[in-house]
């Protein structure tokens, strides 16, 4: 084994969320993968291994076809991952979290709604929603840009594609945040217990929902799902999970990296003027927000059969940690790739994952994006930083910034 613990690799500390990325290069400067004992995972931090890992069909997110019931559950009580009834039936398995035919089903029902083609029919809710936001903000000399702005924005616009009433989606954000936080390797009983409350109350509140929906059905994913359920395509719990699993995804990664890429235009302030004057690179500044400071920097997958990487073999049952955050960064793919580059081409990264987990909401992510820093830039002849440091957010499987308080002036 490559141990970690000479890198002094904590991703739970101040430190590592300062700035992450001088630890993934130290990795990527290691001879093949790394073993991380914390987590018992094998590493992947360089661009080439990490999409091996992620294309590589022998490589599965569940457990469920490579390891006996007895052997899983004793898993999930090493990582603290039990007696949770309600998040074992809705979070930790989900479409996210399933394989082959399984995956392939549940994602057929809602991937209709999230072709470029759906996604672009919203262009003017979404627009015409960030501007009453801009509209209530455009008074005051400085705001913070996450917390008043960019955390009402995805979760409002998924909530209306599935069929949640605009008034509850404050409560979705604070549900999603509690249950999605036991993700990451801190698996306290404290947060275990606010993971699975979480759960309950969203379950409570989705069975309601459907309830009404089932009613009185409308023009929204949720009676989509409905049918699709009746029709024998998805059962009760798959119902549940795939709404649950929507409504989160829809949250906090993409408010994540509207934080990052804000204050990636910041600390690059020629690029903010190059939009400027271009505003037409706006698509492709956003992709590079995504590679900049990749929003969900770390997941995981199983191998189901022997394989080499990195010039090592590794067994059946194997845990690979793929670190998207550290391949965006690598600079064997991404010349000079510490630095943002609103107009970088070309910028194949890996943000939104490889193959049959490719992020299902991708098109509805940047479009958010695409229409809130548009409409700043535009709106506002000046946007600087108001604060002297920014905080990020610890843990291996975020990336974000906690606040971030900027100051403008309108044109």
């Amino acid at each position: 084994m490559t141990p970690s613990t000479d890198l002094c690799f904590d991703p739970l500390s101040a430190e590592f969320a300062r700035d992450p990325y001088r630890h993934y290069a130290a990795l990527r400067a290691r001879n093949g993968l790394t073993y991380y004992e914390d987590f018992d995972i094998w590493l992947a931090s360089r661009f080439d291994d990490v999409s091996q890992i992620v294309l590589d069909e022998n490589m599965v997110r569940s457990l469920d076809h490579i390891a006996a019931p007895e052997e899983i559950a004793a898993r999930k009580r090493a990582q603290n991952w039990h007696d949770m009834p309600h998040h074992s039936r809705f979070v930790q398995f989900s479409l996210l979290d399933s394989d082959g035919a399984v995956h392939d089903r549940l994602r057929k029902q809602v991937f209709r709604l999230f072709t470029p083609v759906m996604v672009g029919k919203l262009r003017e809710d979404i627009q015409a929603y960030v501007d009453t936001l801009i509209d209530n903000l455009s008074d005051q000399d400085e705001i913070d840009f996450i917390g008043e702005l960019a955390a009402h924005v995805p979760g409002h616009i998924i909530g209306r594609v599935l069929g949640v009433p605009d008034e509850d989606c404050p409560q979705l954000r604070i549900w999603s945040e509690n249950i999605v936080q036991f993700f990451d390797i801190d698996r306290s009983d404290e947060r275990k217990e606010l993971a699975e409350r979480n759960t309950t109350e969203f379950y409570r509140y989705l069975l309601k929902l459907k309830a009404e929906r089932e009613a009185n059905p409308e023009d929204d994913l949720m009676s989509l799902m409905i049918e699709a359920e009746r029709q024998g395509q998805m059962n009760h719990d798959e119902f549940i999970s795939t709404a649950m699993l929507i409504l989160m995804a829809g949250h906090g990664s993409t408010i994540d990296v509207l934080g990052s890429g804000m204050h990636a235009l910041l600390r690059f302030p020629e690029e903010m003027q190059r939009l400027r004057t271009e505003p037409g690179l706006m698509k492709t500044a956003v992709q590079e927000m995504f590679r900049y400071e990749s929003p969900l920097p770390f997941f995981h997958r199983y191998s189901t059969e022997d394989v080499e990487i990195g010039g090592r073999r590794f067994p059946s049952g194997t845990r690979f940690g793929v670190l998207y955050g550290s391949a965006n960064r690598d600079p064997a793919q991404f010349p000079d790739a510490d630095r943002f580059d609103a107009g970088r081409t070309p910028n194949w990264h890996i943000a939104f994952g490889r193959g049959a987990h490719f992020c299902l909401g991708n098109h509805l992510a940047r479009l958010d994006m695409d229409i809130i820093f548009s409409t700043l830039l535009k709106r506002f002849r000046t946007i600087e930083l108001a604060e002297e440091a920014v905080t990020y957010r610890r843990g291996l499987s975020v990336r974000g910034p906690e606040a971030l308080r900027i100051g403008w002036k309108a044109a």
